[in-house]
């Protein structure tokens, strides 16, 4: 049976109890319905949305009408949209609660069902093991009325409040025209984005024709996540053809934004760290005094050490945007290492790739404009605050529960030194309060790893960040001794996590 957990379910497309499909969905939505109306939110709108993946047509319609059927007023949006439009639409309407059909950048057989609560934020616990237990004491039938489809208004007004983003949080000052190479990965991103931009003033852009249009199938990449390998390769070919200043992926129901730049040795894709790092300062030169900005455990350190320089407040939290959305009063800026960015929490508790995009094109073109890049950006930080390069190592496992094994052997035993350095260790499973969790941190004056179980795969994920001193005339120096540091970091965990 599909578990009702992280923000919902997701499986793949297949009969029974355990895969996605109209039974399933039907059983979630009448158990959330039963949740609704013993919290007394019975008769509050909600709203409904999908993407454009095998079976979330049929499944939008069956959530939207059994939500119809227990008394509530549905608005169900009437064409594929983007996740945070739903998320938008929750906040803005009022709802008591949204749902969006959607497997986010899982493969082309897989499906899900994602639950925002009041105020557009993901669901969290108790609430989900609450809604699991409605859910299994659903007894058919259930009832069924037919919902009209709302028109196009609210993905028009998350439109409106997406493109003023530039002139409210980006601040006055000259921007340079700029040409930008973008891809929505076949997903549902692709003509919202293009509006967004321009909207927000740029409209030079040049999209992937080949992943432009919604595609179920996913055809051109093994597995739609612009952080996998290769998932970006026709995006990097068109930036480079068309003399671009900015390449920006979108994941399938978009999200998640991920940025790719020219550099010395050709284009790149940014880390998300990177991108992370680079949207905070954006968006704190126009932030109230104290506000708070906000990243994960797994993430670099280095916003750490922008917040306070920038007179914000830093906080973090475990990963998800279930957590990131709840980090405290004054959120102006949340991102995970996972290219997930909120930029404006006010609009969208969630992350937000096309929000995203169009302020990294407006950070490009006001860079652009004083003569610079996003990488002479990146590089003023590491002057700043020191070189911090990231990077992430995944070992997959037969089963999750190898995974969390493998986690219980390291906490039992654990490392003393990492290449040669003494260690300071750090178990989450014995901290007390919010940021209690399975994993484990391990760090030395000049390193910083976190091992963690993943929460939906059967993998084990170690997180890998070096920090750098450098000076305007070592900088060239402290980037090749971060690149060997980094490596030399895989190899030792690659070996702890496999011995």
């Amino acid at each position: 049976m599909l578990r009702f957990g992280t923000a919902g379910l997701r499986g793949p497309l297949r009969d029974g109890p355990d895969g996605m499909n109209v039974e399933t969905v039907g059983r979630a939505t009448a158990g959330l319905a039963d949740w609704l109306r013993e919290r007394c939110l019975g008769g509050g709108a909600v709203v409904v949305g999908r993407d454009a993946r095998h079976g979330s047509a049929e499944f939008a319609i069956a959530t939207a009408e059994i939500l119809a059927a227990a008394g509530f007023p549905v608005t169900l949006l009437p064409r594929p949209v983007p996740t945070p439009v739903v998320a938008f639409a929750v906040r803005e309407l009022g709802a008591v609660a949204g749902v969006q059909i959607t497997a986010s950048h899982n493969p082309a057989s897989d499906n899900g069902y994602k639950v925002y609560l009041a105020g557009g934020s993901q669901l969290i616990a108790p609430a989900d093991a609450e809604i699991e237990r409605h859910i299994e004491a659903v007894r058919a039938p259930i009832a069924r009325t037919s919902v009209t489809p709302a028109d196009d208004a609210p993905a028009q007004r998350y439109l409106a409040r997406v493109a003023e983003l530039p002139s409210r949080i980006g601040g006055s000052g000259a921007r340079a025209p700029i040409r930008i190479a973008l891809t929505p990965l076949h997903g549902v991103g692709g003509e919202l984005a293009v509006q967004a931009l321009a909207a927000a003033g740029f409209s030079d852009v040049h999209v992937v024709t080949e992943q432009y249009a919604p595609d179920p199938d996913f055809p051109t990449v093994a597995f739609p996540n612009p952080e996998e390998p290769g998932a970006t390769d026709l995006l990097l070919a068109l930036a480079a053809r068309v003399e671009a200043d900015v390449a920006i992926a979108l994941d399938p129901d978009a999200d998640r934004c991920a940025v790719g730049v020219p550099g010395p040795d050709g284009w790149r894709m940014l880390r998300g760290d990177e991108t992370g790092v680079l949207l905070a300062d954006c968006v704190l030169r126009t932030a109230p005094p104290n506000a708070l900005v906000a990243t994960t455990i797994v993430s670099s350190r280095l916003l750490s050490r922008l917040a306070p320089a920038r007179g914000a407040r830093y906080t973090e939290t475990l990963t998800g945007f279930k957590w990131l959305a709840r980090a405290g009063d004054g959120l102006v800026y949340a991102y995970e290492e996972a290219i997930g960015h909120c930029v404006d929490p006010a609009a969208v508790r969630d992350k937000d790739g096309i929000s995203a995009a169009v302020l990294t094109a407006d950070l490009v073109a006001r860079l652009k404009a004083a003569g610079r890049t996003l990488l002479d950006e990146l590089d003023s930080y590491a002057l700043e605050f020191g070189l911090h390069a990231t990077d992430q190592l995944s070992v997959r496992l037969p089963s999750p529960a190898d995974a969390a094994a493998a986690v219980a052997r390291l906490r039992t035993a654990p490392p003393t030194e990492i290449l040669g350095t003494p260690i300071e260790y750090t178990d989450l499973l014995q901290v007390r309060g919010p940021l209690r969790t399975d994993a484990l941190i391990l760090r030395t004056p000049t390193a910083r790893v976190v091992v963690r179980p993943s929460g939906t795969e059967p993998k084990l994920k170690c997180y890998l960040e070096t920090v750098e001193p450098t000076t305007p005339t070592t900088l060239p120096t402290a980037k090749s001794a971060a690149t060997d540091h980094l490596s030399a970091l895989r190899a030792y965990c690659t070996t702890l996590l496999t011995a």
